[in-house]
């Protein structure tokens, strides 16, 4: 698998709160592919991870909102936590982000409560997903058929529900944007 993923680039859009693992595990299988990863955020410097249940590291974020153009990357990565996708939903540039990147047909994952900020951008009526089980209801009144598994993909969109579905996560994501036609700019 090392270097199937050479040439592509992928976005991993998170702020503070992001459950560690969620950021951490797909972006080392993506790189181990030969990705090109990089965290955008809402602020430079570093965003603070959540793990578990307390604070966790520290990541480098690569470059803010304002310097990112949705047309560089070739799949979009959305981690959970609670605190992380809360706060991206509530930030507009975060969103409209989403919204742009949706646009271009290229994958989206998103894993846990990560899906909170595809709910807000508008972008998941009618698809099949799966999420964190608090969020279940929130995607249904998105008009999402959410089912419980470790891993769904409905068209562009791979979702996931916790950590232990990490796995699964990354290997459809890592299949997807290596059979993706589009490329990015």
């Amino acid at each position: 698998m090392a270097e199937i993923l050479r040439g592509k680039k992928v976005a991993i859009l998170a702020t503070d709160g992001f459950e560690q693992v969620e950021l951490t595990e797909p972006r080392k299988a993506l790189d181990q592919s030969g990705a090109t990863t990089e965290v955008v955020s809402l602020k430079s410097g570093e965003i603070k991870g959540w793990k578990f249940k307390e604070w966790g590291d520290m990541v480098k974020v690569d470059k803010t909102l304002d310097q990112a153009r949705v047309q560089d990357y070739d799949a979009l990565l959305l981690p959970g936590g609670v605190i992380n996708p809360d706060h991206l939903r509530m930030e507009p540039k975060a969103v409209q982000f989403v919204k742009d990147f949706v646009a271009t047909g290229r994958p989206v994952a998103a894993i846990c409560h990560g899906p909170w900020t595809l709910v807000e951008a508008g972008v998941v009526k009618g698809k099949t997903m799966t999420s964190w089980p608090s969020i279940k209801t929130d995607l249904k009144n998105a008009g999402v058929n959410w089912v419980d598994k470790e891993v769904v993909t409905d068209g562009q969109f791979i979702t996931s529900r916790k950590p232990e579905d990490i796995p699964a996560f990354s290997t459809t994501l890592i299949g997807a944007i290596g059979s993706s036609k589009e490329k990015a700019a």
